[in-house]
């Protein structure tokens, strides 16, 4: 899908250098509840309307704006130009910061960019930067909680979308990106989805992290864990961040993962004690040996409607577990996405969807 045009929202006189941009005063304005937001259709390209009421200016719309042009924008009084992208719904605020490897806000500011009442809304903001040892880029994510993670597995898809518009790359094309979790390879296919190899999983304990002791050799496989009074049946892996999968409580029934209540749990097995740099958690249910259905609450950024790593780390852990096969259909909330541990080399390879839904400009 391309969105092919970014709005002016005034409350107040802005200088007319922000027409055609979507400024945002981060902690002073709130979700403009007077503006409606609705798409048409004009020569066949998705544009992005905005309708004002009497207490806002009028906006105006712009037509094939691509993401180089609208970024190449000058950012002055501090003013930063972002793109919106998803992937299943995880969304991101994309940011292009080639120009330096620090990134161009905080990460104090990128909770309040994050924040669905006071800011922009999304689950990250991840900046792309110089690369680094050789690789072609960088890619660094703060959270919608202003911690930084080693990786994302729906944000680095994001990314590589973003590059390949930013670059004006056409077709198949891959590139190497550089992470707190190693080296990734993400590959954008013709049809537009993007193909990335996430390395090899790590399952010794204390490299996850996990207190837990390794059950199966130096890896914590269907293990228990007692959260809040109620054992359960864990595996851990870690994809550069760590995951902690189960499939169930340890005797119980089969999970039905829409049954749960997902911010009541989630926070304990992020927080406990077992996991010293916190962890993610995927509640996971079989369908059947190639296709899993799984809800997660990720750390930092809470129940979300996908995550790439977590799919990868839940495949893994099911074929561990025996209760799956290597290359598997996995349903999230979002929609699904396509992993594949390879026997030959041991890297997982995920499959799956990212496109640009609006692009804007906030006032920091």
């Amino acid at each position: 899908m391309e969105i092919a045009a970014a709005s002016t929202v005034s409350v107040a006189p802005q200088p007319s250098r922000l027409s055609n941009a979507f400024p945002r005063k981060l902690g002073s304005v709130s979700s403009l509840p007077c503006a409606s937001f609705k798409r048409k259709h004009c020569s066949g390209n998705a544009t992005l309307c905005v309708s004002s009421s009497s207490s806002m200016d009028a906006v105006v719309t712009a037509e094939k704006i691509s993401p180089a042009s609208f970024l190449d924008k000058r950012e002055t009084g501090g003013i930063l130009h972002f793109v919106k992208y998803q992937g299943l719904g995880n969304d991101f605020i994309l940011v292009d910061n080639r120009d330096s490897s620090e990134p161009k806000i905080t990460q104090e500011q990128a909770a309040k960019l994050c924040d669905r009442n006071f800011g922009v809304g999304a689950d990250g903001v991840i900046f792309a930067m110089p690369g680094v040892n050789g690789t072609d880029y960088t890619m660094r994510i703060f959270n919608s909680d202003g911690s930084e993670p080693e990786m994302c597995g729906n944000g680095v898809r994001c990314f590589a979308r973003f590059i390949a518009e930013l670059e004006d790359l056409q077709g198949k094309n891959s590139f190497t990106i550089h992470t707190g979790a190693g080296l990734i390879v993400p590959e954008i296919q013709d049809d537009g989805q993007v193909k990335v190899d996430m390395g090899i999983p790590i399952l010794k304990a204390q490299d996850v992290p996990t207190k837990l002791p390794g059950n199966k050799g130096e890896a914590v496989i269907q293990a228990e864990l007692v959260v809040d009074g109620v054992s359960w049946n864990v595996t851990c892996v870690s994809m550069g961040n760590p995951h902690c999968v189960t499939f169930g409580t340890k005797g119980g029934p089969k999970l039905k993962v829409d049954d749960l209540n997902l911010p009541e749990i989630g926070p304990k097995f992020e927080h406990h004690e077992m996991f010293p740099a916190r962890t993610n958690t995927e509640f996971v249910e079989v369908l059947s040996r190639s296709h899993l259905k799984m809800r997660v609450w990720e750390r930092g950024a809470g129940a979300t409607l996908a995550c790439g790593t977590g799919a990868c780390a839940l495949v893994v852990a099911a074929v561990l577990e025996g209760r799956a096969n290597r290359k598997c259909t996995v349903d999230l909330p979002g929609g699904p996405l396509e992993i594949e541990w390879k026997q030959e080399d041991n890297h997982i390879y995920m499959t799956g969807p990212a496109e640009a839904v609006f692009y804007g400009s906030a006032l920091l």
